[in-house]
């Protein structure tokens, strides 16, 4: 590191690459030395918006730079453990983008490898950075909503449509980092329902649900074929009730004052009935900053300062050990899996 500036290296400038390019170029304490794909038209494109960014068309010259301490890597699933597993031999810190590879055992052999470099290595889940998911984490700490009853999250979409991992792999990962990041830990139980409906060799849609402590169900649609972009959390708990929706730029966050007293009354008839509370809704002010310059800072810190980030490396096999779980569950025609953990420190 040269003035305590952090030295940064992109792999892979497709869909998601262009956006660490800029929001690493935007951040104090790092620079953007080096972006590498081997497509000559995205390297033109970089250059064009970003000509003070050398351009390669291999991983292997970002590697070998001498300025770049640390890589991004937004390369396609299959090829994270091959280019994580060269960037860490090379001594470099490492963000390696969502999901983390395509096996739990690939991911667990890049954590001991950098624990063996003493390097920092950091998943790319940038929901768990966005306002409206943290004001619900904190909302479930404090007690806000009382006994969570269950959960529900949706994310659609028109495409994009990858061609290296199905919808699962490549949607599903944010819900389950979200459903991480608010229980911290391992559901039960996963099990998953999908199709190929555009009859490609991938699942462009599925439905999910999982069990946490406490009985708690966790359910997510995901997919690639729907008339909406639709990136919604839904929370229900006995004291309120809160809606997230990444889409709604004035209110993200919606927190109901609503729910069901278990006070029998009797009507004439003597039948039991439930009286229901429906009271304020509040929705509060948050502070909106784009998640991805979040997560980019918090890395910069990590290397900078050895700061613990919110997308730690165990936080990232649990949601590894999830896509697997899901992944079987859909194999077995929607079975549920049951999971144990295999991640040290874990219940």
């Amino acid at each position: 590191m040269k003035d305590g500036i952090v030295g940064i290296g992109v792999v892979g400038l497709g869909h998601w690459g262009p956006n660490h390019v800029r929001v690493f170029s935007q951040c104090d304490g790092a620079k953007v030395v080096i972006a590498a794909d081997p497509s000559e038209a995205r390297r033109k494109h970089i250059a064009k918006l970003y000509p003070q960014v050398r351009a390669a068309g291999s991983a292997q010259e970002v590697f070998s730079d001498k300025e770049v301490d640390a890589v991004v890597i937004a390369a396609p699933t299959k090829t994270h453990y091959a280019l994580a597993k060269a960037a860490l031999a090379a001594g470099k810190h490492l963000l390696l983008e969502k999901p983390f590879c395509s096996r739990l055992k690939e991911a667990q052999e890049l954590l001991r490898l950098a624990g063996k470099k003493k390097k920092v290595l950091m998943h790319g889940h940038v929901f768990v950075y966005n306002r409206g998911i943290q004001y619900v984490k904190e909302g479930m700490r404090r007690g806000d909503f009382g006994k969570i009853q269950y959960l529900h999250a949706t994310r659609t979409n028109l495409g994009p449509i990858r061609c290296d991992v199905n919808v699962i792999g490549d949607l599903a990962a944010h819900e389950f980092s979200i459903f991480d990041a608010l229980f911290g830990r391992l559901p039960r139980w996963v099990s998953a329902a999908g199709a190929r409906v555009l009859k490609t060799p991938r699942e462009d849609v599925a439905f999910l649900t999982m069990e946490y402590p406490e009985g708690v169900l966790a359910h997510a649609h995901v997919s690639w074929l729907h008339p909406q972009k639709i990136r919604t959390l839904t929370l229900v708990g006995d004291k309120r009730m809160v809606f997230w929706s990444d889409t709604d730029t004035s209110e993200p966050i919606k927190v109901y004052d609503k729910g069901v007293a278990e006070e029998p009354y009797y009507d004439s008839f003597g039948e039991f009935q439930l009286r229901l509370r429906d009271a304020d809704v509040l929705a509060p002010k948050l502070y909106q900053e784009e998640p991805l310059k979040l997560q980019a800072q918090a890395f910069i810190c990590a290397v900078r300062e050895r700061k613990r980030t919110l997308c730690e490396p165990e936080t990232g096999l649990r949601v590894m050990q999830c896509l697997e779980a899901a992944q079987e569950s859909l194999r077995k025609e929607g079975r549920r899996v049951y999971l144990r953990s295999r991640v040290k420190g874990e219940g």
